[in-house]
């Protein structure tokens, strides 16, 4: 099952494509790595492994519905800034959020996740990835309900 929903989310990521806001499954298509948590767990590529419970500041905001919604936050972690990704309010078992990270304005990116919510109203963040000054180092943060995959939203890239 875990392997289903990596690929329907790496699918569904495909189709989100670059626009400037809030991207919807319907989008062009973009290139992106496969879809995968490792490709961000335990020190790869620079990230970190942070708590789900944590908050930082909110830089960009999706609603999935009225109750849920995606945030890209940062925050100081270890004495660096880091950007991730959370989803919060009325989560279910297996919702999902992953984080987009590119180094260059876009044209292609990470997928840090899939990272599945473990049960009824909790909380789940991306691995965190330090944050850069240069204009084409940039993060957005993305979701969708596990079964509902026409739920996919993305906050703007930040």
């Amino acid at each position: 099952m875990k392997g289903k929903i990596i690929a329907l989310v790496g699918m569904c990521a495909v189709a989100t494509g670059l626009s400037g806001g809030p991207v919807q499954a319907s989008a062009a298509p973009g290139p992106i790595t496969p879809a995968s948590a490792a490709d961000c767990e335990n020190g790869a590529n620079g990230f970190v492994d942070i708590p789900d419970t944590l908050s930082g500041t909110v830089r960009r905001t999706v609603h999935l519905n009225t109750e849920t919604r995606v945030e890209l936050q940062s925050g100081t972690i270890g004495g660096v800034t880091r950007g991730w990704g959370k989803i919060l309010g009325h989560t279910l078992y297996g919702d999902m959020v992953w984080m987009d990270w590119t180094r260059d304005g876009g044209s292609t990116w990470i997928q840090c996740g899939p990272f599945a919510v473990g049960g009824l109203g909790q909380t789940k963040t991306t691995a965190a990835q330090r944050t850069s000054s240069s204009t084409t180092w940039r993060f957005r943060a993305c979701g969708m309900f596990r079964e509902f995959p026409s739920s996919l939203k993305c906050t703007t890239w930040w």
